[in-house]
């Protein structure tokens, strides 16, 4: 499988980045946005699922009808930053799955550390969607790729809402089959590990903890 970036360019989420880049946006409306955007970036991530089709009735004649196949998506969010594209997307896919994992970056090293993980037993029978704000370093997304591979997923995709060049060619190198789905991706790192121009910590201003 070729390794491959979608950027998602609709007018709505385009628009949307640009007002939670803003640097006076406030914490209700930089939540409610990212939420927005996860629900639109939901529909894209998802938009190739396979489908089968299973016999209903309607109230005029039976039919077959097209369901989504095999096990519920599993979307797995790497904490903390990663619940407020979570939350958005359980709105899409409110009968999925849901895992954690919590990783923080060493502030020295740019590496990221486990402290939790928690995900469905079976995800050997399930697709998994990672979501993330933002794919800087890449790290973060290598070490929870690397966690779940572990449990041996029917497949991994990674939705974030930024991205840099350095993050998608760590991840690349790492793990060439996980695909990214992102809202832009952005100039470069700065020298403390942050997307330029990006919207800042994107954890901080989400929870107001900036």
């Amino acid at each position: 499988m070729t390794p491959t970036v979608h950027v998602i360019g609709h007018p709505l989420v385009q628009h949307k980045l640009t007002l939670m880049r803003k640097k006076q946006t406030s914490t209700k409306s930089f939540r409610a946005l990212l939420e927005e955007i996860s629900m639109l970036l939901a529909y894209e991530v998802t938009r190739d699922l396979p489908l089968c089709t299973e016999d209903i009735e309607t109230p005029l004649a039976p039919m077959k009808a097209p369901v989504i196949a095999g096990k519920k998506i599993v979307i797995v969010s790497i904490l903390r930053a990663g619940n407020g594209i979570l939350d958005g997307m359980l709105h899409i896919l409110p009968s999925a799955r849901v895992g954690h994992i919590g990783l923080y970056r060493d502030p020295k090293t740019l590496q990221a550390v486990e402290y939790y993980y928690k995900v469905p037993e079976d995800l050997h029978e399930r697709d998994v969607m990672l979501v993330d704000p933002m794919l800087a370093t890449g790290n973060s997304a290598v070490a929870a790729v690397t966690r779940l591979k572990k449990s041996k997923p029917k497949s991994i995709r990674f939705a974030c809402l930024l991205a840099a060049p350095e993050g998608i060619e760590t991840l690349r190198a790492h793990h060439p089959d996980v695909h990214v789905f992102t809202a832009a991706v952005d100039e470069r790192l700065n020298d403390h590990g942050y997307i330029l121009p990006g919207l800042g910590d994107a954890g901080d201003r989400l929870f107001g903890t900036r």
